[in-house]
């Protein structure tokens, strides 16, 4: 469910590519134009443009975008501008980087996109990198981390709602036994977590909450600080109620002290055509606010306008 809006009537792309180029000349950048133009085209036509930019102007679009933007505003506008697959390939290569690095951005993307996305992702990667996504990740990360990480953007889950409850009741034991012992980073714990489809997670971990009187997540919580806990958990989350995690991210992205402008970024980017719907409900359920009362309070200029633009706000 997206809230992204797409104009009635879209101009061809090689006038949208031409206005852009209008933006850039001259005394200053028309950022409004830039906004109105590319927070308002879905995925396919972003790609059409930049195609049509190319070949006009001999350039790419997101070269002239960086050239002509800064900051905030750049990241948001160059980040949403990209095809999903090279943005998420683009994020998770920053992910393994040193000054960069973040465990929590790999996890985000292995466990909120599609198996379908994934793959696309692994191959975008290809591409851009001349490496694989998996070696790069087992790479730079270790110990826990990689046990569970390299799985996980390995994966290709199974779509379907087929579920098997023998298997759920087996599973949901064996996470029991190994969760009780504390044996969190346990073969079995990775290998379910890993592999097993969303709609069998779900039966799993239901199973689990009502043979065990406690939701797995609770009782992953027996560390508060334990760093790998927080991730595993978090893994969770995004496998079965990933509007919950976004929601999160926003919130501590918001609330910090001194925005985290780049995951605030970097989820209004990503997902802006996907699930904003469903996180905005969850945001104001969560806060008694809505999430464009909280961007706009907590940002300013063209940068707040290209977020408001992208999660639905009014007619921005």
């Amino acid at each position: 469910m997206a809230t992204l809006k797409v104009p009635a009537h879209v101009p061809a792309p090689s006038e949208d590519a031409e206005q852009l180029r209008k933006a850039f000349e001259g005394w200053g950048t028309n950022e409004q134009l830039i906004i109105d133009i590319l927070a308002h085209r879905n995925a396919a036509q972003r790609n059409l443009i930049r195609k049509t930019y190319r070949e006009a102007y001999g350039e790419d679009l997101l070269k002239s975008l960086d050239e002509e933007l800064s900051s905030d505003f750049e990241r948001a506008v160059v980040l949403f501008t990209l095809d999903p697959a090279e943005r998420d390939a683009f994020l998770a290569h920053e992910a393994t980087k040193r000054f960069t690095s973040s465990h929590w951005v790999l996890m985000e993307i292995a466990c909120t996109r599609s198996s379908h996305e994934l793959f696309d992702v692994r191959k975008a990667y290809h591409d851009l990198y001349k490496k694989s996504l998996e070696e790069d990740v087992a790479h730079h990360t270790k110990g826990d981390y990689r046990k569970l990480l390299v799985p996980l953007v390995s994966a290709f889950r199974y779509q379907g709602e087929e579920v098997n409850m023998t298997l759920a009741r087996s599973e949901a034991k064996i996470l029991r036994e190994k969760i009780s012992d504390k044996q969190y980073s346990d073969e079995e714990v990775i290998r379910i977590v890993t592999t097993r489809s969303r709609a069998q997670l779900n039966a799993t971990l239901n199973h689990y909450n009502t043979a065990f009187g406690n939701a797995i997540n609770k009782d992953l919580k027996a560390d508060p600080e334990d760093e790998f806990l927080k991730l595993l958990r978090a893994a969770i989350k995004c496998l079965t109620v990933s509007e919950k995690y976004f929601e999160k991210v926003l919130r501590q992205a918001i609330n910090k002290l001194g925005t985290d402008e780049w995951a605030l970024t970097r989820v209004v980017a990503t997902q802006a055509e996907v699930d904003m719907v469903r996180i905005k409900e969850e945001y104001q359920r969560r806060n008694s606010v809505t999430l464009e009362k909280a961007i706009a309070g907590d940002t300013s200029g063209d940068y707040e306008k290209m977020l408001l633009a992208l999660i639905g706000a009014g007619d921005v």
